[in-house]
This record gives structure tokens, C-alpha cells and sequence, in this order.
């Protein structure tokens, strides 16, 4: 199991056995919307993630809390508080457990917030940690002993709307089974056709060795396949890139931070440069770019090369995956999906020569490109 519950102001789903799984659970799982009779056991480990935007009074801001309090008192807190940080409260019964994290909040309101609360009850340890999907930028704070939640909490904090606050600025949250990694993500799905000396392939079934043609025009072995589930939802929420624009030959899906690589003579007419990065969310306009709904949650994918080189998908060259020096981050490393491997096999990645659009910037490329 993995991500078993994500609600935002529009619905919730819940589901014990994960969302997206293709067996219903069982009644006497699923249970009834409000908190059970007495006091469930916690889950061995697990997640709440949350997304979020700030408010822009600079004042305390409770973004969700859930409190259930007979027969026995269980609660979850996540407040924004003045300076830059984000408080975690968390009871069980008379046990209290709080941390604070700050970050940086010259970005604004406008920037989104990854706010996500985990625990390992078997190691004894948990984490909480503030990412800023858009900047790439990644706040994190280990702490011993944290309070878990039990599944019938999380079912509760889900789906018992009348027992938690949820404050309008939050786009979702979201519960796992697992300590989910923060930092690196994947942003291809399965499907999105790859160039390789054997012809095109699936994403998703690429593998370490692989040789995958470069916008340099060179042939580079993948070095390793990282994937990640995550909810569809927010800056997960996956973009539908639509041929036959950005030299499309067929439509790919990815996620909203896969950036593209865009020349041509209006990027140098507009921007001076011979070629651009663009992330896939600011390139959605109705036309060229679509978001997609549907399934609760999507699967990406991504190819770690040795250097940090643009690939062929369908046509169109995208950024593959950047690790920037992570490897000389233990703490770092360790909470990310690159965990597994081995420091000294992992590559150091320099910034990329071309230029990031801002989002403005990027509209106006893409509305010219659509026109």
C-alpha cells in the first residue's frame, strides 16, 4: 500500500487497500465516515502530505486540523505561523508531540507549499518537511519519537468533513502507509514514447544500460529508472502535452515540473537566447497544453544520465532528470527516491546552460505558439 486517502474542497476518496486499487475494500474495512468506538492501533509508519498556499497577512494560519475526542482524544494540527514556518501538532490520548520547520517565505503567495508530516514507529524516528515544487527548493527537520496516526484517524480526517478544518487555501492533503522520499520526482509517465537505438520506447520500460538519443545528438547509457506514485492532484496533477505543437509527433503526458527544451525564432525574438526551459504547467493554455483528470493517482518515471542532458520523447526534447549534487548531502540523500543508491556511483549534475522561464514569460510563449 501506499496512498490510501486525498481530499481537497471539491470530494475525498478513501480506500485501506490504496487508491486506485482496482478491489473495492471490504465493509467492515472501510467503515463508517466518522471516527470509530475506541482507540484503533497506530499505523507502523506513514505520511500526511499536504499542498498549500500561504496566506499573504503574514498572520497564523491553521491550514488543517482534525481533533476526535471521545472515547479517547486523538488530533493532527498543521499551522502556518508568522517569520516562515509551519507548526505539526499531534495527540494521542495524553501524548503530545510538536514540531516547527521554517522556510523561506520571500516567494509569496503565489508560491505553492509541499508540507509533508511522517513517521516510522519501528526506527523510532520521523521527519517533516517543506518543499517548493516550483523553486526546486526542499526544508527538512528529523525528530525522534513522533505520534502516529492509526488508519481509522486517517479515514476519519478523509472523509468525516464535519471533524476537521480544512482552510481555503489548501489545494489537497493526503495520507500514505509509507514515509514517502521529498525532493527529486520523477515527471514522465509510463507511456511517453523515449528515443532509443532500438527505436522508440515506453518510458516505463526503460532500464539501467539503455542507450537514449540526446538533443546533442549523442548516444547516453540510463544510468538508473526512478519512479514514484503520488495523488493526481496539485502540482502532481498531470499536463497533457498536445501534438503537433512544441514538435510533437504524438500527445505525452507528464507531470506539471517536466520542464521542455523550446528554440525557434520566437524564443529568440522574445528572449534572446537560442533555446529555453519551459515546465510543463506553464505551458497550460486549453490548447497546446490540457490538464488531465481522472484516476486518483499517477504513476512518472524519469532516466538518470551522467550529465544533465535533454532527451528525445516523442519528438520533443525534455529535460531528463536533475539531481544536482545531492550526493554531497547524506541527510538529503537519504530521504529522496535515490536512497537506495550508491554515493560514489551517483553523478554531480552543473545547472543547465539554458535559461528557466518565468511563468509570465512562459505564457506569453506559449499563447504565441498556440496562436
Amino acid at each position: 500500500m501506499s496512498w490510501i486517502g486525498v481530499a481537497d474542497h471539491e470530494g475525498q476518496r478513501f480506500n485501506p487497500l490504496g487508491l486506485g486499487h482496482k478491489q473495492s475494500a471490504k465493509p467492515g474495512m472501510a467503515g463508517r465516515k466518522g471516527a470509530p468506538d475506541k482507540a484503533p492501533l497506530p499505523l507502523p509508519k506513514g505520511s500526511i502530505a499536504i499542498e498549500t498556499r500561504l496566506s499573504p497577512h503574514g498572520q497564523p494560519q491553521v491550514l488543517l486540523r482534525y481533533e476526535h475526542v471521545h472515547p479517547w482524544r486523538c488530533s493532527f494540527t498543521l499551522q502556518a505561523i508568522p517569520g516562515g514556518g509551519i507548526l505539526v501538532i499531534v495527540t494521542n490520548g495524553d501524548e503530545v508531540f510538536h514540531c516547527a520547520l521554517g522556510h523561506d517565505s520571500a516567494g509569496g503567495r503565489t508560491d505553492v507549499l509541499r508540507i509533508t508530516y511522517s513517521w516510522d514507529m519501528e526506527r523510532k524516528n520521523g521527519r517533516l518537511a517543506i518543499e517548493r515544487p516550483e523553486m526546486d527548493k526542499v526544508f527538512l527537520v528529523s525528530f525522534e519519537n513522533p505520534q502516529p496516526l492509526s488508519m481509522s484517524d486517517i479515514r476519519a480526517m478523509i472523509l468525516g468533513s464535519r471533524m476537521r478544518e480544512m482552510d481555503r487555501d489548501v489545494i489537497f492533503f493526503a495520507a500514505s502507509t509509507e514515509v514517502e522520499p521529498v525532493g527529486i520526482m520523477p515527471s514522465l509517465t509510463h507511456n511517453v514514447p523515449v528515443a532509443t537505438t532500438k527505436g522508440y520506447r515506453p518510458a516505463g520500460t526503460l532500464v539501467p544500460g539503455d542507450l537514449v538519443h540526446t538533443i546533442s545528438g549523442g548516444l547516453v547509457p540510463v544510468l538508473e529508472v526512478v519512479r514514484r506514485n503520488v495523488p493526481a492532484k496539485g502540482s502532481f496533477q498531470p499536463v497533457r502535452l498536445r501534438a503537433p505543437y512544441f514538435g510533437l509527433a504524438r500527445d505525452i503526458i507528464v507531470a506539471p515540473q517536466q520542464r521542455m527544451v523550446i528554440g525557434g525564432s520566437e524564443v529568440e525574438y522574445l528572449f534572446g537566447q537560442e533555446s529555453v526551459l519551459i515546465p510543463a504547467q506553464h505551458l497550460i493554455n486549453g490548447v497546446s497544453a490540457i490538464t488531465c483528470e481522472g484516476a486518483p493517482t499517477v504513476t512518472y518515471c524519469q532516466v538518470l544520465l551522467a550529465n544533465h542532458e535533454a532527451i528525445l520523447a516523442a519528438g520533443c526534447p525534455l529535460e531528463s532528470l536533475y539531481i544536482g549534487r545531492i550526493r554531497r548531502w547524506p541527510d538529503r540523500l537519504k530521504t529522496s527516491l535515490l536512497a537506495g543508491m550508491e554515493r560514489s556511483m551517483l553523478p554531480e549534475h552543473v545547472k543547465s546552460a539554458y535559461p528557466i522561464l518565468k511563468p509570465f514569460e512562459a505564457i506569453t510563449l506559449a499563447n504565441q505558439r498556440a496562436a
